[in-house]
């Protein structure tokens, strides 16, 4: 199924560029976090700016795609109001929402289905967590297009003193996989909304698969 099924005429979808290096990729854990991150500095740079609101108005719909060095810098190079974001080696470029139908060639030409990192070792604990359903096993780039919807979501959400704090200090951001009982249990406490699934690759629609949890 693709990605693209089921969007209606016009619909805007923000791309995530992810680095997956084929000598030294990253970890699953730091390209997630940096997918997110990407997601929601891009719209931190420049709230304002046309697309952001008609998208987020809707589904906010996010389109994860992977990149080697060489396209990666190419994209970097291409769309200078990107949002890079870092966490160890992972690097993820977030760009403003664009028409889904009509994507510039070089980022329609970048793959989005199968993409994986190593698991490699998990992220640091931070005061603000991704929690992720892992009973869907979830590819790296479906894991990190839903860790940016509930990243996305909770900044919308959020006390605006909260989120500029968490700005301020950075924007630390870990990611935890839980079994679906309890990620159920943990996702009563969330601190934003409960990401349900579209359906359109990979897992059912209405699936839960991620939520924001704070310590």
């Amino acid at each position: 199924m693709s990605e693209l099924t089921g969007r209606a005429p016009g619909e805007l979808v923000q791309p995530i560029i992810l680095l997956v290096d084929r000598v030294e990729p990253a970890d699953r854990d730091a390209g997630i976090a940096a997918a997110a991150l990407a997601s929601v500095q891009a719209y931190l740079h420049d709230p304002g700016q046309a697309g952001w609101e008609p998208w987020a108005a809707g589904a906010f719909a996010k389109s994860v795609r992977r990149a080697d060095a060489k396209m990666f810098a190419k994209v970097l190079a291409a769309f200078p109001d990107h949002a890079l974001a870092v966490v160890g080696r992972a690097r993820a470029a977030g760009l403003p929402p664009l028409p889904a139908e009509a994507l510039p060639k070089l980022l329609a030409k970048l793959q989005v289905s199968g993409t994986q990192l190593p698991a490699g070792e998990p992220l640091a604990l931070q005061p603000l967590a991704i929690v992720l359903n892992g009973s869907l096993d979830m590819s790296t780039g479906k894991a990190a297009a839903q860790a940016a919807h509930a990243l996305f979501a909770w900044v919308l959400e959020a006390k605006p003193a909260a989120v500029e704090a968490w700005v301020a200090d950075g924007c630390p951001l870990s990611v935890r996989e839980l079994p679906a009982k309890e990620f159920r249990k943990g996702a009563r406490k969330s601190a934003g909304p409960v990401i349900q699934d579209a359906g359109r690759t990979e897992i059912e629609p209405g699936s839960a698969t991620a939520y924001v949890a704070t310590a």
